[in-house]
């Protein structure tokens, strides 16, 4: 089987309106793809910067995948949240990007964005918090029905990925 080494880190995110952001993140595969060793998601620290407009936070990722074929080729999807001062969480922000389809170091920013809700909704979170979220989190990486959202645009995720490609030629598999 072909195979792809993603070797890297969720570095950071920049651009939100407020400090103190951690990350939920996952990668969502096709039925012809196998996860060998590795996590499939996991979760950040909190980072509170005190004089920096952007959150650090070197998550490491480390993940081997097998394949038989390209389609379904690997997405990272992310859930951004801010933690106030009373340890409440509040989602700020969903993302998702594609694998480097070719081997070697990249930089990726991903953006993100959420969902704007009605102009009650608006109000109540702009002076409660909180704010609507995603029923069905796969709407994050899948486009089946999420042109019928309306979003803000919110930061960006900033990624530092390695992508080994093991025996592509092997099996006839052209990128």
């Amino acid at each position: 089987m072909a195979e792809v080494h993603v070797i890297g880190q969720l570095v950071g995110a920049s651009g939100f309106p407020e400090h103190s952001l951690f990350c939920k993140w996952g990668i969502h595969i096709g039925g012809a793809w196998k996860v060998l060793s590795g996590l499939r998601e996991g979760q950040t620290q909190v980072d509170n910067p005190q004089n920096q407009e952007a959150a650090y936070w070197s998550h490491p990722i480390d993940l081997h995948l097998a394949t038989k074929g390209l389609q379904g080729w690997p997405k990272i999807h992310f859930q951004v949240w801010h933690q106030d001062s009373f340890g409440r969480n509040e989602l700020y922000g969903y993302g998702f990007c594609h694998l480097p389809t070719s081997p070697g170091i990249h930089d990726i920013d991903c953006p993100t964005w959420r969902p704007a809700g009605e102009f009650r909704e608006q109000v109540s979170q702009h002076f409660l918090g909180g704010g609507p979220q995603l029923k069905n989190p796969d709407l994050i990486y899948s486009g089946a029905d999420r042109y019928r959202l309306h979003t803000v645009a919110m930061g960006k995720v900033h990624l530092q990925l390695g992508v080994v490609l093991r025996n592509f030629d092997r099996y006839g598999i052209e990128c």
